[in-house]
């Protein structure tokens, strides 16, 4: 049996898809229907006599402040100092445009409108020369990192513009069995909503790993810095990383806490403040 792996949520494409990458624009999402209403978990009497209800008022709140974001990388090829010699490269049969740059596509999510604060995790901005956020309105923002940690794979950036949504960060606790809503960019197939559940509170992946919210609402490539939302509407945690043992997804994923993001978001308020 082959090992269970932790891994991050993230798309990586050659520099052929550049310009429609960048280019991008947050496309049309899926909403998937649940025995949800408006926020409220359905009574079991409902449940049980087969009332339809959807998620769609949920969505139609929150889905515009989820962002696609591109991000221009350098090629990992450049890393070899063999690859960057022409001779080695042509004696090897590595094309000369493996050292051209990458592109990376995750999610991320507006949680500060007036200030234009996006979070994300850190692994889809890191080693960024350029980082893109595309709106699902069609608006594109060249994005800034303003404050990041790499230890609980965290970033948050800067864009500019006007009337910008965004969803809150929760305040409220967080139990097993609350229904929630991911919602990102797997595969760069444009946003897409997924529901489930919470699985586990204050999940520990490894030694001095931080806490995550367990999830089964599927997440997948792509998925990593978009929000897991409750029902009210607000941001219980960001997506960041799922057990993948055969690369493709088994119903658990892992989201970084609202707790923790406001921490770091608060020293990003704190220095634009300074």
């Amino acid at each position: 049996m082959p090992p269970i792996r932790v891994k991050p949520i993230l798309i990586v494409a050659v520099v052929g898809f550049l310009s429609a990458l960048f280019g991008v624009v947050a496309g049309g999402y899926l909403a998937l229907s649940t025995d949800l209403s408006e926020g409220r978990s359905l009574p079991a009497l409902a449940v049980a006599t087969g009332d339809r209800a959807s998620l769609s008022p949920l969505v139609n709140r929150t889905a515009p402040a989820v962002v696609n974001i591109a991000v221009l990388q350098p090629s990992p090829a450049l890393q070899n100092p063999l690859l960057r010699d022409p001779y080695f490269r042509r004696y090897l049969g590595v094309p000369d445009a493996a050292l051209a740059p990458t592109i990376a596509a995750g999610s991320g999510v507006i949680v500060d409108a007036p200030r234009g604060l996006v979070v994300t995790n850190f692994h889809v901005i890191e080693n960024a020369s350029a980082i893109r956020v595309g709106l699902r309105d069609g608006r594109t923002f060249r994005a800034a990192p303003l404050r990041i940690d790499p230890s609980v794979d965290l970033a948050i950036l800067h864009i500019q513009g006007n009337d910008l949504p965004s969803v809150p960060l929760s305040h409220s606790s967080v139990s097993v069995g609350d229904y929630v809503v991911a919602i990102g960019n797997p595969f760069g197939l444009g946003q897409t909503v997924t529901e489930g559940i919470v699985s586990a509170t204050d999940r520990a992946l490894g030694k001095n790993s931080p806490r995550f919210i367990q999830t089964d609402a599927p997440i997948n490539p792509g998925n990593s810095g978009g929000p897991l939302i409750n029902m009210r509407g607000e941001v219980i945690g960001i997506n960041s990383a799922l057990f993948s043992p055969n690369q493709g997804n088994v119903g658990i994923g892992f989201a970084i806490p609202a707790a923790t993001v406001q921490k770091l978001l608060k020293q990003a308020v704190d220095n634009t403040a300074s």
